[in-house]
């Protein structure tokens, strides 16, 4: 809230999004809300996760969206957008300044890497060095939403593998060249391991058995069962971490 109603105070005028193609400025955001800076409120930005949201990954998610707006999840809390994530790196250096200054605090954030396109580890990479978003109190999980259903049926993806080498081939990559991609080299340094998420109050056909698909096979509309996802993250990391190892690199850890 404090960092929201600084930067409207501040850079009223800085151009944040696109909307219809045109450019819209922070207060052009607000002024479209019908709000102001004296009628923001805690309350009002109803983001505070409480008990509604453990097992409805869909409820945290919607808890996203300050005062319910993706408009301005989209600019203040998002690392791929029109200012390049240049305000979410702000407010991450404001969190990690104020723990570093309690000394004896750290926190462990979540950033997405959504399988979408192999270029994502990339981007987020150049996000985190460019903003210098580090800190001795900081360390990195990488939450990974179970969505192939949904790019399969937007026609990104062609199969279950095409989503599995988006996430690992750039780190084995990385891993056996770090040369490659300092940027990414140089981030993964800070991350700590790995979540699976998405809404766990969906059912599921659990049957796995010997005559599972392969993902490069798996190509239905649905989504694989969790534990198909759960099995092919657990595989991939454990190559890689035997990988990075003999590289005298750091490991990772699956907390789904």
């Amino acid at each position: 809230l404090r960092f929201i109603k600084k930067t409207l105070k501040t850079h009223a005028d800085e151009v944040v999004t696109l909307h219809k193609g045109s450019p819209m400025t922070l207060k052009a955001v607000f002024q479209s809300m019908n709000l102001s800076t004296y009628d923001l409120t805690v309350d009002m930005l109803d983001v505070h996760a409480d008990r509604n949201t453990f097992h409805r990954f869909d409820k945290f998610n919607a808890k996203y969206n300050p005062i319910g707006e993706s408009r301005l999840r989209e600019v203040f809390l998002k690392t791929d957008n029109y200012m390049n994530g240049k305000y979410f790196a702000r407010i991450i250096k404001e969190v990690a300044s104020d723990l570093e200054e309690s000394k004896y605090q750290n926190a462990e954030l979540r950033l997405s890497i959504y399988g979408k396109s192999s270029s994502e580890w990339a981007k987020l990479a150049k996000w985190a060095i460019q903003y210098e978003v580090h800190s001795d109190n900081v360390r990195w999980l990488i939450q990974i939403p179970r969505l192939y259903d949904i790019f399969k049926s937007n026609k990104i993806m062609n199969n279950f593998q095409e989503f599995l080498s988006n996430i690992f081939e750039p780190l084995f990559e990385v891993t056996n060249d770090p040369s490659s991609n300092l940027e990414l080299h140089k981030f993964l340094t800070h991350v700590v391991g790995f979540d699976s998420v998405d809404d766990e109050s969906k059912p599921e056909n659990p049957m796995l058995d010997v005559d599972v698909k392969f993902p490069a096979d798996w190509d239905d509309e649905e989504n694989p069962p969790y534990a198909y996802y759960l099995y092919y993250m657990y595989a991939n990391m454990t190559v890689l971490n035997h990988f990075r190892k003999e590289q005298g690199l750091n490991t990772f850890v699956l907390r789904p």
